[in-house]
């Protein structure tokens, strides 16, 4: 049994959540190889021989992918694909919008948002925003899985000693349905909003975004990274970045605070996995308060300020 994980890198750096998609590979107790897509890879790819767990690295080098596009990148997967039993990617904004195209050119079904291995076809995931888990088995030959990444601990960025073999791009061609028009990077000293161990996140209550200082001040204080609601990214607060929710970033941080949220189904889908929850909310009926561990009845604009002063 041979798995192929899809690896999420940005800015020279591999993103943790390709690590815990590792995990999760480790799991199925076949050699995990690791394909990192791009151009002038040399160092992602360094990085990537040294996690714990991946016996080789593949790199497929080639200025045509240096913006990851899926439709570029997704029939060099495909290709490749078939040498694997199993094929992994991080259930983040890359896996989803590349994956549904490598299973659309194999012909198989894919399995999203997976949460447990529980054999090598036998897999959990959740659905109805969270509140069942669906038992999923699958007579594919290849296996297409994204990966949800709060369910697995990250892999080691240590300790690795897998070779780093330069992958087949001959066929690589650009798409003439689509360009690549320009990117935008959100610079920030705060923790990325996935793997951040803190969350403070506002909702529809802060009531503007001028009003998000108070959130960001009391983020600083705790080092913690800064989330919203949907109904606050709606609002126009903040960017949608920042959102946290079924349509927003999946988070399970050991502490969660929620300031003026008021709890809807699909913010609780993206955050409820959190180890200890905290709730400010003026309204005590307000659903957030049914999955916090901590809840205060409290008008936000005079309670976080405090807070964040006697920290």
């Amino acid at each position: 049994m041979a798995i192929l994980v899809i690896s999420e890198h940005s800015a020279d750096q591999i993103k943790s959540s390709t690590l815990n998609c590792v995990t999760a590979a480790l799991k199925l107790s076949g050699d995990v190889d690791l394909l990192v897509a791009g151009n002038s890879l040399s160092g992602i790819a360094q990085q990537a021989s040294q996690i714990s767990g991946v016996s080789k690295v593949i790199a497929l080098d080639s200025p045509s992918l240096i913006h990851q596009l899926p439709e570029v990148l997704a029939p060099l997967i495909a290709s490749l694909a078939k040498n694997y039993t199993h094929v992994l990617a991080p259930a983040t904004n890359f896996g989803k919008n590349l994956l549904p195209r490598v299973a659309g050119l194999l012909d198989v079904q894919q399995i999203s948002d997976v949460i447990e291995i529980v054999s090598e076809d036998t897999f959990k995931r959740p659905v109805y925003a969270g509140n069942a888990i669906a038992i999923v088995t699958s007579s594919d030959a290849i296996k297409l899985m994204t990966i949800r990444a709060t369910s697995f601990d990250p892999a080691q960025v240590s300790g690795g000693t897998s070779s780093v073999e330069q992958g087949d791009i001959s066929s690589v061609q650009e798409f003439a349905g689509t360009k690549f028009v320009k990117e935008e990077l959100t610079k920030s000293e705060r923790p990325e909003l996935p793997a951040a161990k803190i969350v403070v996140s506002g909702g529809r209550g802060v009531g503007s975004g001028e009003n998000f200082s108070i959130i960001y001040g009391l983020a600083d204080k705790l080092g913690a990274a800064v989330g919203a609601s949907r109904a606050a990214v709606d609002a126009g607060y903040v960017s949608n970045d920042y959102q946290v929710g079924q349509t927003g970033k999946i988070v399970a941080p050991q502490l969660y605070i929620a300031v003026g949220i008021s709890g809807a189904i699909q913010h609780l889908a993206g955050m409820k996995d959190s180890k200890v929850i905290v709730a400010i909310n003026k309204d005590p009926d307000a659903p957030i308060f049914q999955v916090a561990d901590y809840g205060l009845v409290a008008d936000l604009f005079e309670a976080v300020p405090e807070l964040t002063e006697k920290l």
